[in-house]
């Protein structure tokens, strides 16, 4: 059992509480029972007499829960440094990159990328991320694919099949469609929750898109989709169509796709990657018309090494504040709650009792503080199924 009180704001993001969209509680007690889930949430106050005896006092700190980064690339060998100074240079950004890593992937070791997706899953942790999802993609054969997703199994549960990333340069794309949906498919499915494809251009175009993703449902994978990244496109609303989790970039919207994921009622979620706007210097998207408009918006890291080689999703949630719109209370659900709902999970994301215990104590009175101080190391301690994972409580 953990008993934490003196917590300046508690974010439980439960409504219910009628204390806004955080349903924020000021000096606040957390409980962490024995099954290493929260036993109990409310003011200081209140919290039981058999629990103070044990209790650590946060001394006005913020308890904010663990981040959920709901898209992420981090089975990859190599990077792409050369490439980032390029671009930095002035070349334009385009899906073209992924081949170079593909060459580095193919020419990895199991150990290797083990290593490396670990070191990324562990940076991640320590900047208050609990639960992430990632993605294949990398390998874009049948035996580089296989094994991307073994290597994905070490680091999350979360796993993602992204064959379909981009058309490797010894195949056509007619003949790559029929083994990603055939071969490739069938030895990948059994370590992979979801199903993913790049629908955009220099990717696939929305008939192919289709095509893999109906196969992949098939098979009883979870359906998500890069769209709408590079230009306008049929990828949000194929998503939308086909009842996928998550539509993710979404940097190019008309307002026929903005209307479709509002139909959607929050089945299928935007998930908003600032960083790879960061990093690309391409333009943000407009996050205010998508919330307006009543569309579920979940915020992520995107990382990988070409377009967005960071795990910090404190600087996520300063750049959705500061360039994409969103006020402090809507990034910080976002890149909690939000991204629970990309996953469509019901267990995180959040701090109300029976939840699990994803939590991180903020070196700041408030959540606020993660827009306010962009780039400053603000997360002291990261709890991970009510137990200390990273920093500490001193």
């Amino acid at each position: 059992m953990l008993a934490l009180t003196g917590i300046g704001a508690l974010v439980t993001n439960d409504v219910s509480l009628e204390r806004g969209k955080l349903g924020i509680i000021n000096n606040a007690a957390l409980v962490v029972g024995d099954d290493d889930k929260v036993a109990f949430v409310g003011e200081t106050s209140q919290l039981p007499r058999d629990y103070l005896g044990n209790s650590i006092d946060l001394a006005g700190r913020a308890v904010i829960p663990g981040f959920v980064d709901s898209h992420t690339h981090l089975v990859f060998g190599g990077d792409r440094a050369e490439e980032f100074e390029a671009r930095m240079s002035g070349r334009p950004y385009s899906a073209g990159g992924i081949r170079t890593t593909m060459a580095a992937t193919r020419n990895s070791t199991n150990d290797e990328l083990v290593a490396n997706a670990r070191r990324l899953a562990n940076e991640a942790l320590h900047t208050g991320t609990t639960t992430l999802e990632t993605k294949s993609g990398y390998g874009l054969s049948v035996v580089d694919e296989a094994r991307s997703l073994q290597v994905a199994t070490a680091v999350t549960p979360e796993t993602t099949f992204l064959g379909a990333h981009v058309v490797p340069p010894e195949s056509q794309t007619d003949d790559y469609v029929a083994l990603v949906c055939g071969e490739m498919l069938q030895q990948c499915a059994h370590n992979a929750k979801w199903i993913d494809v790049f629908c955009d251009r220099g990717a696939f175009e929305v008939d192919h898109a289709r095509a893999i993703l109906s196969a992949g449902a098939k098979l009883g994978l979870g359906l998500r989709i890069h769209a709408n990244q590079l230009q306008h496109g049929g990828g949000v609303q194929l998503g939308v169509e086909l009842g996928a989790a998550s539509c993710d970039h979404c940097s190019h919207l008309s307002h026929g796709d903005i209307t479709a994921l509002a139909d959607s009622h929050g089945a299928t979620v935007a998930t908003l990657l600032p960083t790879a706007e960061l990093c690309t210097r391409s333009r943000f998207p407009d996050a205010r018309q998508l919330i307006d408009a009543g569309v579920t918006v979940a915020l992520a890291s995107d990382c990988n090494p070409g377009s967005s080689y960071t795990t910090s999703m404190p600087l996520v949630i300063a750049l959705a504040v500061l360039n994409m719109n969103m006020t402090c209370d809507e990034a910080v659900w976002s890149a909690t709650a939000g991204g629970a709902a990309a996953l469509r999970r019901t267990d995180i994301g959040h701090l109300k009792v029976g939840a699990q215990a994803d939590f991180s104590v903020l070196g700041a009175p408030s959540h606020i503080h993660l827009a306010y101080r962009p780039g400053v190391k603000i997360i002291d301690a990261v709890f991970n199924n009510g137990r200390l994972v990273a920093g500490s409580l001193r």
